[in-house]
């Protein structure tokens, strides 16, 4: 049998297992999330690098590239006259280390030496060319050993005529190849087969390792490449990702406690009432009452039972003091009143069979259980007698004696429940007026065993017998217990003596044999759902 303890932890533990996942899903996202916009930043950063140094270089070599027209008209023009011209283009350009003429393949113009006789090939083994170059190579005759970036472009067809521009590319590589670390850790140059590294001279191979390389960038105006290395942009947000971790773990635990707040009434055992109202979990049982002198069924007390199918069956001393802690009682009440009505053609269509419902003191507040009697039952016209159980957990206002008043008015009887056990005085009974008082079973099962108890007996049926209350006995077990009872003047009894709390279905089989139903519909109930 379940226990309101027990039910209450399950649902506590499901919203701290759901609270804690959305924590952890939220640290994982937030993460995740952090992780992917550092690597993104990290991979812009490396393009934008990339982009600007290509476009960098493009936008020294596109000059020179512009005024290639004049340069070639002064191929074969004599030194002299050409010497000055190269020096103020050279000095216009700023980014040119010199401009050379060169015809029938001898460099014979220089803008730093003027005059000269030398095959170009003893200076740069790749020119003369019949087609437009770039070549990445090593300064010869003025800064030997430096790099040197050279544009070639043929004038005649052979291509043993034509102006070679030299760069000095020494100069633009801080701008170009500096590496950015850790981010970047390093950048080539690379042109045809040569490379060119920040702080070293030009080479026929690269030295760096493989997996190390994260981005080539192209130009599109010349032949030459951007080789960017680094540890990758992934890597680097992970490695990142430790410091983003108090930010994510704030956040988690924020809305973790945002879930803990939104599942208070979803993950609660009265949402989980509401729940069963609304799909029928809830059954309907009743136990008969006999008159003790002629055995026979005079009325039964309504019982509601539950059969949760996450929980299993639930006790009614469970859910209903909870129902009534947070307010669901009424909705419970209603419930039963529109299953009984549903099912009213179980019980003998006479007046003098009554139909007993439990109400708690909460449904007289404001006049609503008149409201609901008034659609729920009266507007059904039933013939069977209705008495209302009111349990003495809970005493009713000054307010709600004329409620009391109105039923008395409809022909509607009043029952206390379990009297004897709560908050009963003589002052309540002379304002309620109630026709019927039901002996706690706890009085009843001390007959003959408990001399305070069965003293108490006693006096509850001398009190009802003087006030001409009409009395039932609950719990009646025993063949003792209904003679004590009925020698008292106990005319009405109700108990396991007689039958068990039963399915309304089973009740026109149980009147028929008077007996109680077959066994094995009652072991599991009696099992796990005791009275209440």
């Amino acid at each position: 049998m379940q226990t309101a303890q027990r039910i209450i932890k399950k649902y506590r533990q499901k919203r701290v297992i759901v609270c804690v996942m959305v924590a952890l899903l939220t640290l994982i996202l937030t993460l995740g999330i952090r992780f992917i916009s550092q690597r993104n930043l990290n991979q812009e950063r490396i393009q934008a690098f990339a982009t600007h140094s290509v476009t960098a270089l493009d936008k020294i070599l596109l000059p020179l590239q512009n005024g290639r027209d004049e340069l070639q008209s002064l191929v074969g023009v004599p030194c002299s006259e050409a010497h000055l011209m190269l020096r103020k283009r050279a000095a216009t350009l700023q980014t040119v280390r010199s401009i050379t003429l060169v015809k029938e393949g001898i460099l014979y113009c220089s803008s730093i030496f003027g005059d000269r006789n030398v095959q170009i090939r003893l200076t740069q083994p790749a020119l003369p060319s019949s087609q437009p170059q770039l070549i990445l190579s090593t300064d010869q005759s003025l800064l030997k050993g430096s790099p040197i970036l050279i544009q070639w472009y043929p004038v005649s067809d052979a291509g043993e005529d034509g102006v070679m521009q030299v760069v000095n590319i020494d100069l633009i590589t801080k701008m170009m190849l500096e590496p950015q670390s850790p981010l970047i850790t390093d950048v080539s140059l690379k042109v045809g087969d040569k490379f060119l590294r920040d702080g070293q001279s030009v080479t026929d191979t690269l030295n760096v390792p493989e997996d190390t390389m994260i981005l080539r960038q192209t130009s599109a105006h010349f032949p030459f490449t951007i080789l960017v290395s680094g540890p990758g942009a992934s890597e680097l947000a992970l490695k990142n990702l430790p410091s983003e971790l108090p930010l994510a773990v704030l956040i988690s635990l924020l809305l973790g406690y945002i879930a803990w707040l939104a599942t208070a009434s979803r993950m609660s055992f009265t949402w989980e009432i509401n729940l069963g109202l609304a799909a029928r979990e809830f059954e309907l049982f009743c136990q008969p009452l006999l008159n003790a002198r002629t055995q026979k069924c005079v009325g039964v007390e309504i019982l509601l039972r539950w059969n949760n199918p996450r929980q299993g069956w639930i006790s009614p001393d469970v859910f209903i003091p909870l129902a009534e802690e947070h307010n669901l009682i009424v909705p419970l009440t209603r419930y039963v009143m529109t299953e009984t009505v549903r099912q009213i053609g179980y019980f003998p269509a006479n007046k003098g069979f009554h139909i007993g419902i439990n109400v708690a003191a909460s449904h007289f507040r404001n006049g609503t259980l008149l409201r609901d009697l008034n659609r729920y039952w009266f507007s059904a016209h039933p013939k069977q007698q209705l008495i209302v159980e009111l349990t003495e957990r809970d005493a009713l206002l000054d307010g709600d004696y004329r409620l009391v008043r109105e039923l008395h008015r409809k022909e509607v009887k009043l029952a206390i429940d379990d009297f004897g056990t709560g908050n009963s005085s003589l002052s309540w009974l002379e304002k309620l007026r109630p026709d019927v008082l039901k002996i706690d079973k706890s009085f009843t099962m001390a007959l003959g065993t408990d001399a305070v108890n069965s003293t108490v007996t006693d006096i509850i049926i001398a009190l009802g017998q003087r006030l001409n209350i009409e009395l039932v006995a609950e719990g009646v077990e025993t063949q003792e217990q209904a003679r004590y009872l009925r020698h008292h003047g106990v005319n009405t009894l109700q108990g396991f003596l007689y039958a068990r709390p039963m399915p309304l279905k089973d009740f026109p089989k149980w009147l028929a044999e008077s007996s109680p139903p077959p066994a094995q519909r009652n072991k599991p109930i009696l099992r796990i759902m005791p009275l209440r």
